[in-house]
């Protein structure tokens, strides 16, 4: 059945009416709760608010390196460390390496561009962070309804948004509603706040709808695929933050590493590949994995005899939105507006983007605080953006404006060029370099490629898939319609085997795409929706655009600890 059949049959749906709906329970959306509530309670008003969630808690689907610039946190609640947040690991040093096969060389400290230094920031686990400032918004009066999917935009009759719908709970596979079944309810906004993070379900159907991103340049994306470790506490340096460029990537592919040294010998550790990559038989999962065994990083995971000692305690993956300013799209339409990743206000330069979707919430929010004080609903939040055009957040992003352009012309000239304009110039440079390509446009057929051989996992620093995805503690309803869907079920194999051999099965880094044998010997795209962990990769980087990722039932999905 579709939606609107079951609405005819099972409908009308209950709603709720608030001030402001937020989509989303991350650090974006939770800002935005909090600053209106604080707001209210400044000027002795009630303004509701509420929040969903489509993880079980908040945070159980946050992902992150993650180095916390505190300038925006300290903005929105200045007591944080009184307060008990989470920030317990100040940065002590750091370093920045350029990688070959067997070699590293380390860039001195004295040359390393402000955008590349952090000192003042701390390394955290935004997860933590996300449950603590949820903590704080609930304190506040927020309501937050975690394990619910927004899973439909509503529109008014003159097409203002007026809020969301729940996703239905107790769909059967064949679409047909069970025994468990439960209609989803409205949730009704004088302006909704859209914070769903990268590539946003949601956000990606109102860019389109209100063509908010005419005129920027195309969204740029990549994949940050993520393990944590406990180590040998001789190996552990608490603070010490490293970044690595170079190998395994090739000097044409866009990418980089992380690896941060938390509390408690704890390391996270991470690689970022580009998803502008060009050859299909590159695998961001493997290119991770292949990183971990250079003898620069491999040493922090052994002990004094050589042997890997440390053990392996999470694993996730996400895109990241970094496109960076000249990407980033017009964020309001008629009543509501886009915040953090689900717009695009990821530092790429800097390798954060936290402290930009906390700043970004709480100026949507000052807007539609005053909007819905002073009686307005479902217009244009225009504050908004004008407040950003004046804020620290704009002369950040604008002085970073250029830096992943400039890897278009190899890493090489990327990286001499973002010395000089980050270094020398301060991010201050006359010009701007644009884009016209989106991310799926620059993969090239096989047979201009060259296969890539990679090495086996060997369980012990190296790893596949599927052991990966089951720390990651994923789980879906097994009996609900997959939320993976295909525009057109014959392109898989039509298009993206024969032409392309099959990327979506390198590309996913949780073994959702799998490509089998029929009985007659044909091929088919098996399509593992239980083990996907929420990362949209396959939204963006599909060839033929043919794949697009839907809202699960709430609660499915990955549920990250310590990410």
């Amino acid at each position: 059945m579709t939606n609107d059949e079951i609405l005819a049959q099972f409908g009308p749906r209950e709603s709720m009416e608030y001030d402001v709906v937020v989509v989303g329970g991350g650090p974006a959306g939770l800002s935005t709760a909090i600053r209106l509530k604080q707001l209210a309670a400044e000027q002795g008003k009630e303004v509701s608010v509420v929040v969903l969630e489509k993880g079980s808690e908040p945070g159980a689907h946050i992902l992150s390196g993650a180095v916390l610039d505190p300038q925006s946190l300290t903005e929105l609640l200045p007591n944080w460390k009184a307060d008990g947040a989470p920030l317990n690991q100040p940065v002590t040093a750091e370093a920045m390496l350029f990688l070959s096969e067997t070699t590293g060389y380390r860039t001195p400290n004295l040359i390393l561009p402000k955008c590349s230094q952090n000192h003042g920031n701390y390394i955290i686990s935004l997860g933590a962070l996300t449950r603590w400032l949820a903590q704080q918004a609930e304190a506040l009066g927020v309501e937050i309804f975690p394990g619910f999917t927004a899973a439909e935009v509503l529109y008014n009759e003159s097409g203002a948004v007026r809020g969301v719908a729940t996703g239905n709970m107790g769909v059967e596979k064949n679409g047909e509603p069970g025994g468990n079944f439960q209609l989803g309810m409205e949730l009704l906004g004088k302006y909704t706040i859209f914070a769903e993070g990268s590539r946003g379900h949601l956000g990606k159907q109102l860019i389109a709808r209100y063509k908010l991103d005419e005129g920027c340049d195309p969204q740029s994306y990549g994949i940050g695929i993520k393990e944590v470790w406990e180590v040998e506490p001789a190996r552990h340096e608490p603070g010490l933050v490293v970044h690595t460029a170079g190998w395994p990537m090739d000097d044409k592919t866009y990418g980089g590493s992380f690896l941060y040294h938390m509390e408690d010998n704890i390391i996270a550790m991470g690689f970022i590949t580009g998803l502008n990559y060009s050859n299909p038989y590159l695998s961001p999962f493997e290119e991770f994995q292949r990183w971990k065994t250079h003898p620069n990083i491999r040493w922090y995971l052994e002990n004094s005899k050589g042997e890997v000692s440390a053990k392996r305690i999470a694993y996730g993956a996400r895109a990241i939105t970094a496109g960076g300013l000249m990407s980033l799209p017009k964020t309001v339409f008629p009543g509501g507006a886009l915040v953090g990743c689900d717009a695009g206000y990821l530092n790429v330069s800097r390798i954060k983007g936290s402290h930009a979707a906390i700043k970004s919430g709480m100026l949507a929010a000052e807007a539609a605080y005053t909007a819905v004080t002073s009686g307005r609903a479902l217009d244009e939040l225009s504050a908004y953006p004008e407040a950003f055009r004046e804020s620290w957040l704009y002369t950040e992003l604008n002085k970073s404006r250029n830096f992943k352009a400039w890897f278009k012309y190899g890493l090489r000239v990327g990286t001499l060029m973002n010395g000089v304009e980050q270094f020398s110039l301060g991010g201050n440079m006359p010009w701007t370099i644009r884009r016209d390509k989106a991310d799926h446009e620059y993969l090239k057929p096989a047979a201009e490629c060259q296969p890539i051989e990679y090495p086996k996992p060997d369980g012990k620093l190296t790893f596949d898939r599927l052991s990966s995805v089951f720390i990651s503690s994923a789980a879906h309803e097994e009996n609900q319609p997959a939320h993976l869907t295909l525009k057109d079920a014959s392109v898989p194999v039509k298009v993206n085997l024969a032409k392309y051999a099959g990327p979506e099965a390198r590309y996913c880094p949780a073994g959702v795409y799998e490509f089998v044998k029929n009985e007659d010997n044909t091929d088919r795209l098996q399509i593992n929706a239980a083990n996907c962990v929420h990362c949209k990769t396959c939204d963006i980087k599909d060839p033929t655009q043919n794949i697009v990722w839907v809202t699960p039932e709430g609660g499915g999905g990955p549920n990250y600890s310590a990410m």
